[in-house]
């Protein structure tokens, strides 16, 4: 019951108030802060909670200490975000999709694929509007460029980017 009047204050007011440089943007973190802290499957310590973030009822997200969770982001299925992660606006993850295996049949009538997670590591920037599809693994130090379209798995200590994001530097 308490998770469900969460649930609908965030939604309905709390991921609309202003953030920072507007005035009081600290008490809309703190708020929002304290709501996901009930909703989330994990939320760590000092995590950022931009406006208009959208993640469902949260119950299979897990955000690790110190990071954020961009303004505008559209988070689905089971994704775990490491610590100290940071993420631009309009980031959308998805670890659901449709089925689309046979030709004589509408996409939407398919039903949906199994769900695969998608796994965040630790200290990596996540930039303006990336797109990182189901069963997508970025390792640790990581860094994803604006606009990238994540398609696949990469180590850590990669610098990626492009439509579909390929390797473009390993940081030394």
């Amino acid at each position: 019951m308490i998770k469900t009047i969460v649930l609908l204050l965030y939604y309905v007011f709390l991921r609309h108030i202003p953030m920072q440089p507007m005035p009081g943007y600290r008490i809309g973190y703190k708020l929002r802060y304290l709501a996901v802290r009930k909703l989330l499957a994990y939320c760590g310590e000092d995590v950022v909670v931009k406006d208009n973030c959208y993640f469902g009822n949260g119950n299979k997200l897990k955000v690790g200490d110190r990071s954020q969770l961009g303004q505008n982001a559209r988070l689905g299925g089971t994704i775990t975000i490491g610590d100290d992660v940071v993420m631009g606006p309009d980031v959308v993850m998805m670890a659901t999709s449709h089925e689309f295996k046979d030709l004589n049949t509408p996409i939407n009538m398919q039903g949906a694929k199994p769900e695969e997670p998608i796994v965040i590591g630790n200290d990596c920037w996540i930039g303006t509007r990336v797109i990182i599809l189901p069963g997508v693994h970025i390792g640790n130090k990581c860094i994803v460029a604006a606009g990238a379209v994540v398609t696949r798995s990469f180590p850590d200590n990669c610098i990626i980017g492009g439509v579909p994001a390929k390797l473009l530097k390993i940081k030394s």
